[in-house]
């Protein structure tokens, strides 16, 4: 094969790649792209048990030579902030986080809100009642979405108290904040061909939900969950491409992520 044809063939499937999710090769309008993601600062919240970000400066300032140069360290655990659950962080089993398929951490983003009923419940959950209600609103959720539970807890961040329950270290007794629900996960995987889901809470489970069902039977299926979603109130309920690309951590049990999302 000619390096002409090879390359007439690569441009080509570049360009029906970007077709399948809904983007061209033009520079995109800037006032069309969310940003979904926390800033890792001080400020991320992270589970009860955990420690926090921390985030070192090693150089900042002017050289010998007199050039400015900064580079900077940091810890932070995997499950915190704006962040993917990789299978394996429930299910044995389940790939890493360097094994999660980017075809699985894109896609049309299918918004399902629930917030009205959260604001006066923070134990409230998205039902299989509010999925065919979406849907009758707005047409089946497509092959190979990324369904986001909209509860409207964003508003809350990053006031640790408001937006976990507790403020306390270590209480996880304490958790009150909106998830799935079993039964609403149970039915997508059942029923459709749901690449991921995502919440803009910490968790896909609700804090209440101490043996973590959603967890144990979303990541149970080998599939990824992206948690603490930021800015989930500028997604329309359909038409927007959400993109989920997480830190490639060999091992990964999660990791930090970059959300963002193209609206139409």
């Amino acid at each position: 094969m000619s390096a002409t044809i090879s390359a007439a063939l690569a441009f080509g499937l570049i360009v029906l790649g970007a077709a399948r999710f809904g983007y061209s090769a033009e520079r995109n309008d800037s006032t069309k792209i969310v940003d979904l993601t926390y800033t890792f600062d001080d400020k991320t919240i992270y589970w009860p048990t955990e420690k926090g970000f921390e985030h070192q400066f090693e150089q900042y300032g002017q050289t010998p030579e007199h050039y400015f140069y900064s580079s900077a360290k940091y810890i932070a655990p995997e499950h915190g902030g704006t962040h993917t659950d990789a299978p394996i962080h429930f299910n044995e089993r389940g790939i890493t986080l360097d094994q999660v398929p980017l075809v699985d951490c894109i896609g049309p983003a299918a918004v399902i809100d629930f917030s009205a009923r959260a604001a006066n419940n923070p134990d409230a959950t998205p039902t299989v009642d509010d999925i065919k209600a979406y849907e009758a609103a707005n047409d089946p959720i497509p092959d190979g979405a990324i369904v986001v539970a909209r509860s409207g807890w964003g508003k809350r961040w990053p006031d640790r108290k408001s937006y976990m329950g507790t403020d306390k270290p270590g209480d996880v007794v304490g958790l009150h904040f909106p998830g799935y629900s079993a039964e609403a996960v149970n039915f997508l995987l059942a029923n459709r061909k749901v690449a991921a889901i995502a919440i803009d809470t910490a968790s896909i489970d609700a804090g209440v939900a101490a043996e973590f069902p959603v967890h144990r039977i979303w990541l149970g299926a080998n599939k990824p969950g992206f948690e603490n979603v930021a800015n989930a109130d500028r997604l329309p309920a359909k038409g927007a491409t959400i993109f989920c690309i997480p830190m490639k951590i060999g091992k990964g049990t999660g990791g930090p992520t970059r959300i963002f999302a193209l609206l139409p």
